[in-house]
């Protein structure tokens, strides 16, 4: 199947589903594998727009949970999610998000990606910038025994990234959905603390 073709069958399906994003099938198959909600849980969404990894996160957690997202860009209202808009850099946005939360976190999740700018290195080292800020805010964040999900992309500082990262969370190990298109470099860092 070609990529065109075969992106349009997750967007289509996503569509159809009611879901926001195709991105969200990424987070199903983690969630399947790796057991990252239940009920009643405090989530992050980090770089949640457009919001289908939130929208899959509430119900998930429903009822009684609580997921927070977080983007720099707007986002239309999702039910059972609190839109923080901000950036994760910014010390002001994290006591919000803190407060909004209400207790520690039981799931980080980050699709953090730049805005691509054409030039490969420059966007890998962005990639690698916010996998690393994601990863502080998880540690801060989380409760211990709580999951951390992070998209990556390989290539320079990966390596490095994964090594901080497995140094820091009491496992860790990394995962490449289906939903990720073969000729892509993304994988995702699934660990816990």
């Amino acid at each position: 199947m070609k990529t065109g073709a075969w992106a349009d069958h997750w967007t289509r399906r996503a569509r159809a589903e009611g879901w926001r994003s195709r991105a969200v099938y990424k987070l199903r198959e983690l969630d399947r594998r790796e057991r990252l909600f239940g009920r009643g849980g405090r989530i992050v969404d980090l770089g949640a727009a457009p919001g289908g990894w939130s929208q899959y996160a509430a119900r998930k957690v429903a009822p009684g949970g609580r997921v927070v997202a977080i983007d720099i860009e707007p986002m239309e209202p999702i039910k059972g999610v609190e839109v923080v808009q901000g950036d994760i850099a910014d010390t002001a946005v994290v006591a919000d998000l803190r407060r909004a939360l209400g207790g520690p976190a039981d799931a980080v999740l980050s699709d953090l990606a730049p805005k691509l700018s054409g030039n490969r290195d420059r966007d890998q080292a962005v990639s690698m910038e916010l996998a690393a800020m994601a990863l502080e805010a998880a540690l801060e964040l989380l409760r211990p025994g709580g999951v951390f999900v992070t998209k990556l992309f390989q290539g320079a500082g990966f390596e490095e990234f994964v090594a901080t990262a497995r140094a820091g969370l009491r496992k860790a190990r990394l995962r490449t959905p289906a939903a990720s298109r073969k000729a892509s470099r993304e994988t995702y860092l699934v660990g816990r603390t």
